[in-house]
């Protein structure tokens, strides 16, 4: 069970960033009263039964965001299980007139994850823009993106870090390998050779770690990824949000609130300043000023040793969710500026 008032807090970046009105979102906030498996009140019941009612009124996309929201942060029990299996079904309904959204399929040896794609083109291969989301976020979420494939003039592709949604890997240092073999598995109908990433928190570790051994990789757009403090600095980890430790918990197969052994997975985790400052691609970086998952020691330690930082910072909390729009105008400027060869400001 988790704690609903951080909860709540951590959700709110996410239902703005997916544009779901405020009314509807505060509505199901207010009803929210527990986190007890398919309890009255609680909040995988609270945001099913909202999702479910846009869905039987023809409004599929915030149907499937809220289904999104109910399983938030992590399938634990029946409630929340049935919560993603409605997203998914409520998801392929929305979908169904756009054939220009397709899924791929990438197995590897230990295990396999499917992605949502759009623009690519065996005879037309456009610059690849390859999008994931933290340990918290299903692809599903951000599929949306891939309708603006035409407009961006790029291939698009939404995954999810290993443990989420459908991608059955054990999240581990080497999950940034996930990364390339997407890549491989579209290259025969997209440019790889000129690929994007647009990887926010978590996600963003794994596409920096990524860059130093891809050279396909042509620049990253991040937001709130932790890079190097966070994984070596105990006393930060046991200050995290539970919600946080709980869910990394889950990814990497450590035993819920066995703070030590997570702290000992993830210490060898941590990028080292030889790595940043090997990194010779333009690196777009948002930051929260009160970020309490990132700890200040990431973002200094990036604007020491990365040589093509642009760096972009705002007075808020993990995620900037009183900056959203900010943040997404933001975003798609420097995704465009180093696509485009000028320098992100």
């Amino acid at each position: 069970m988790n704690d609903v008032s951080e909860l709540k807090e951590f959700t709110l970046v996410h239902a703005r960033a997916l544009q779901l009105p405020p009314t509807l979102y505060e509505g199901v906030l207010e009803r929210v009263t527990n986190d007890e498996d398919g309890a009255p009140g609680s909040w995988a019941v609270e945001w099913s039964a909202t999702a479910a009612a846009l869905a039987a009124s023809g409004e599929l996309l915030p149907a499937f965001l809220c289904s999104a929201m109910a399983r938030f942060p992590f399938v634990d029990g029946p409630a929340r299980h049935a919560a993603y299996e409605q997203a998914r079904s409520v998801f392929d309904r929305w979908r169904a007139p756009h054939p220009d959204i397709e899924r791929v399929r990438v197995k590897l040896p230990g295990g396999e994850l499917a992605c949502w794609a759009g623009g690519l083109s065996a005879a037309e291969p456009k610059p690849l823009l390859l999008v994931t989301g933290g340990i918290v976020s299903v692809k599903e979420q951000w599929a949306p993106v891939v309708l603006q494939a035409a407009q961006l003039g790029m291939a698009v592709v939404v995954t999810e870090l290993p443990g989420v949604g459908e991608n059955t890997l054990v999240y581990d240092r080497e999950s940034w390998r996930m990364l390339p073999a997407v890549l491989d598995a579209v290259a025969d109908r997209a440019d790889v050779s000129r690929t994007y990433a647009l990887a926010n928190s978590f996600g963003g570790h794994l596409a920096l770690r990524w860059a130093g051994q891809d050279p396909r990789l042509c620049g990253i757009v991040t937001s709130g990824a932790p890079v190097g403090v966070f994984f070596t600095d105990g006393d930060w980890q046991r200050r995290l949000p539970r919600v946080t430790r709980d869910t990394l918990a889950r990814l990497t197969g450590v035993g819920p609130g066995d703070g030590t052994a997570l702290g000992a997975v993830l210490a060898d985790w941590a990028l080292t300043p030889q790595e940043l400052s090997a990194l010779d691609i333009p690196v777009c970086y948002s930051a929260s000023s009160r970020d309490e998952i990132v700890p200040p020691g990431d973002t200094a330690l990036l604007r020491r040793h990365v040589r093509r930082l642009s760096f972009n910072e705002f007075d808020d909390v993990h995620g900037a969710p009183a900056h959203v729009q900010e943040t997404v105008r933001w975003t798609f400027g420097s995704l465009l500026a180093m696509r485009d060869g000028a320098p992100p400001s």
